[in-house]
């Protein structure tokens, strides 16, 4: 052997050595789950049970200190999740990720989210602000013993600060940011309008079946001196559009879940089903727990980062959260004078102005100066899609109800866990805020019901665009007038057909006074569930697993009679066309057909819409069924002079297409293959070394409209048919016998892609099964749960 096969061979054996050497040292990153722990902070001891699954059982002798214990824990397991929430939150990626992160950064400094939490930190009650504190408390602690760092850690050089009470309310309304969505189609009104009359945008964004379209002013009207749009492509915000943020735009609003309610199913008692819809995250946005204390007694999902079980079950209760959508949020376009002061109805008023530094990794820091109006801050100085479409001489503000200084969603999602009964309930729910949620509800009494709360606006009769589309900031006939009272807000206790079901759908009667939103999401989940509920008349936990898996595509079903009208012009296409026509629209994993469908829509969509709007197209490339439905039975000018070619051409298209994607064998081919739920690393997506490792990706039936829901993304080229929207939590819950109840997330318990619990739960999860929802001590014991003491110092 020559010298230098020799140094080659040493140097492999040292690379080897060190690699073992830093795995073994990083192995110690993961939780420790038996043993004691001497922390300060505690007022006395708190036990932590971990069963097989890793989900930790507190038990604590106190309230505070069972939420001490859910902070520890959750730094335990998602210490870089929490990381990475906090900077996300506060605009603070850029002195972790560089330059890149910046254009994120920008953004969420000027719409102000952290502002905000400071803000509503003193307008909390004393409880609340304690149970905040000593979760802080418990993160810190765990902090505080000096561990060794999960990889994202060492890979990035950031090191985890202390956190605060500050840090979960700021991460608490990012989520309200994430279940919000109705500023993009005021956005994306105003740029139509410059291209399109109004009754060609009331076709685009068409109102809920069976409802009128709302009559708003002629948007060219109202913006008749401004000139055209500029020509650059119209993303989303920096927060989707930012690949470390592992999550990508979804076109419209993107609030999805379905929760639904019995009153009495098999075992005599209400069962309640829950799945809320979220992008898919690695780890997953969830983390299941059960805290044990006196007078709390829950179980469910909690949120990294964020004290209190948020959604879940109780020993009396059960309640489960959908997405309302409301409208509240409104772009107010404000006329700048020639001293840069903003015209409101009594004169001209000058900005607030807000310096926010932001530091940037290697770089110096940069200045940025957030001008905030009466209305709220002007996003069109960081948000590209709205600086586009603004005019020279005028910026946008946005109003939004989480922005308010007095929101005190986080003191009623506390309350929510110790609820026992439907006043109590009801008396918790007044103080949610934003966003607007409606929650479903059952009890071990026998009741069911739901409440819909959240700061609705108030617009002004003569308000003649009732927040579809910027308004002129000068007039004050557009201002919001206080909120809708919250016994106004909907809900409904034990109604006649003994049963509840919420999916996004119009919630509100016919005959209902009040403008909750013009954008309701289409019926099809909530038909097909209320289909499912009517169908069987004695329901269990299993039939309600059913249900939750349940992958037929009502909106596939309505579509399919007018795309089987297409022509064939080749053989693969009239394969196809047979093959769909014996189909019933089932969006199952291992079949063809769905992916077929699908790749049709996704062509015939671009071929109806993407002239019209043009440089739009790209951010609003989505299914819109009942759109497509529209245009396709009247046989729409949005298709030229017929329908009929645009239907063979696209079906040809999107065959060709997934031949080069998939080969040539049609048979072959399968939906799950193609549509993986893929869980996003925050950031390590971006990367594609690191996201083997660091992404998770499971096969998944569904689509966007079915119960079982896998939303995809059209306009990304490289995986258009990926499952990137989907239920993030599943839970069950029986009042006959709270101990059957079922729930699951869909990742892992651990955050640690070192842990055999990172992944764990993934491919259960797009099975349709569960873990059970255990809060017993005696059996978690006897079922080996291992066991952690924290003790006070």
């Amino acid at each position: 052997m020559t010298t230098a096969f020799r140094l080659v061979g040493i140097l492999l054996a040292v690379l080897a050595l060190g690699a073992t050497a830093s795995y073994l040292y990083l192995r110690q990153s993961l939780a420790d789950w038996e043993g004691q722990n001497t922390v300060p902070g505690l007022d006395a001891q708190v036990e932590i049970l971990r069963d097989r699954f890793g989900v930790p059982h507190i038990f604590a002798q106190s309230e505070r200190d069972a939420h001490f214990g859910l902070g520890f824990v959750h730094a335990q397991d998602r210490l870089w999740q929490m990381e990475m929430n906090r900077r996300i939150g506060s605009g603070r990626l850029a002195e972790a990720l560089g330059r890149r992160a910046l254009p994120t950064d920008r953004f969420l400094r000027t719409l102000g989210v952290r502002r905000a939490a400071q803000a509503n930190l003193a307008h909390l009650d004393e409880n609340t602000r304690r149970l905040l504190d000593a979760y802080a408390a418990g993160v810190n602690a765990f902090l505080g013993s000096g561990p060794v760092l999960p990889p994202e850690f060492w890979i990035t050089g950031i090191a985890p600060e202390p956190w605060s009470a500050v840090d979960s309310l700021t991460w608490l309304k990012m989520m309200a940011w994430d279940l919000g969505g109705n500023w993009r189609n005021e956005l994306l009104r105003m740029r139509l309008s410059k291209a399109l009359p109004m009754a060609r945008i009331r076709e685009f964004l068409p109102p809920y079946p069976g409802d009128a379209p709302l009559e708003i002013r002629d948007l060219r009207e109202l913006y008749p001196d401004k000139e055209p749009p500029r020509v650059t492509e119209m993303g989303t915000d920096p927060i989707s559009k930012n690949p470390e943020m592992g999550s990508v735009p979804i076109s419209g609003s993107l609030d999805a879940s379905n929760s639904w309610a019995i009153a009495r199913g098999a075992s005599g008692k209400p069962l309640l089903a829950n799945d809320p819809h979220l992008g898919l995250t690695a780890p997953s946005v969830w983390y299941l727990a059960h805290l044990e204390a006196p007078g709390l007694s829950a179980i469910g999902g909690t949120l990294p980062g964020i004290p209190g079980v948020l959604v879940g079950r109780n020993a009396r209760i059960a309640w489960g959260f959908t997405n309302t959508g409301p409208d509240v949020q409104d772009f107010y376009l404000e006329k700048i004078d020639t001293l840069g002061n903003y015209l409101a109805p009594d004169g001209s008023r000058p900005f607030a102005i807000v310096r926010e530094e932001i530091r940037v990794k290697d770089e110096p820091a940069e200045i940025l100066e957030v001008r905030i109006s009466r209305h709220g801050p002007v996003v069109s100085d960081a948000l590209p899609d709205a600086l586009d479409i603004t005019p020279r001489g005028y910026a946008l503000a946005l109003q939004w109800t989480a922005l308010s200084e007095d929101d005190l969603t986080m003191q009623a999602a506390l309350k929510l866990a110790k609820v026992g009964g439907w006043r109590e309930f009801q008396a918790a729910a007044v103080e949610m805020h934003a966003p607007q949620q409606t929650i479903t509800y059952a009890d071990a009494e026998g009741n069911i019901g739901f409440i819909a709360p959240g700061r609705i606006p108030i617009r002004k009769p003569e308000n003649d665009l009732k927040g579809l589309a910027p308004a002129p900031g000068w007039d004050s006939r557009y201002d919001w007038n206080g909120y809708l009272p919250f016994t106004e807000l909907p809900q409904v206790f034990n109604p006649p057909t003994g049963r509840v079901v919420s999916a996004n759908h119009k919630i509100v009667p016919p005959d209902y006074r009040h403008h909750i939103s013009a954008e309701w999401q289409p019926p099809y989940r909530a038909q097909r569930i209320t289909e499912l509920l009517v169908k069987d008349q004695d329901h269990t936990i299993a039939s309600f697993a059913r249900m939750q898996r349940d992958a037929v595509s009502l909106a596939v079903r309505e579509l399919m009679p007018l795309l089987l009208k297409a022509k064939p012009a080749s053989e693969e296409a009239r394969e196809a066309l047979k093959m769909l026509a014996a189909w019933d629209g089932t969006m199952s994993a291992g079949r063809p057909e769905p992916l077929v469908i699908v790749a049709w829509w996704r062509e015939l969509s671009r071929a109806v819409y993407a002239d019209e709007l043009g440089a739009a197209f790209r951010a609003n490339w989505a299914p819109r069924p009942v759109f497509l439905r529209n245009v396709l039975a009247a046989d729409s000018a949005w298709c030229g002079d017929s329908c009929a070619p645009l239907l063979t051409q696209s079906l040809d298209r999107a065959l060709l297409d997934l031949k080069r994607r998939y080969g040539p064998d049609m048979q072959a081919w399968t939906w799950g293959e193609a549509h993986p739920a893929r869980h996003r690393h925050r950031p390590f997506s971006a990367n594609a070394w690191l996201a083997r490792f660091f992404d998770i990706s499971v096969p998944s039936p569904g689509d966007a409209y079915t119960v079982n829901v896998g939303r995809t993304d059209f306009a990304d080229e490289a995986a258009p048919y990926a499952n990137r929207h989907a239920a993030s939590y599943r839970g069950i819950y029986d009042l006959a016998d709270p101990q059957a109840s079922l729930f699951i997330q869909s990742g892992g318990q651990s955050g640690n892609p070192l842990s055999s619990h990172y992944r764990a739960f993934a491919a259960a999860w797009a099975r349709g099964e569960y873990v059970p929802m255990v809060t017993d001590r005696g059996r978690l014991e006897a079922e080996g749960a291992k066991r952690l003491v924290l003790l006070p110092k």
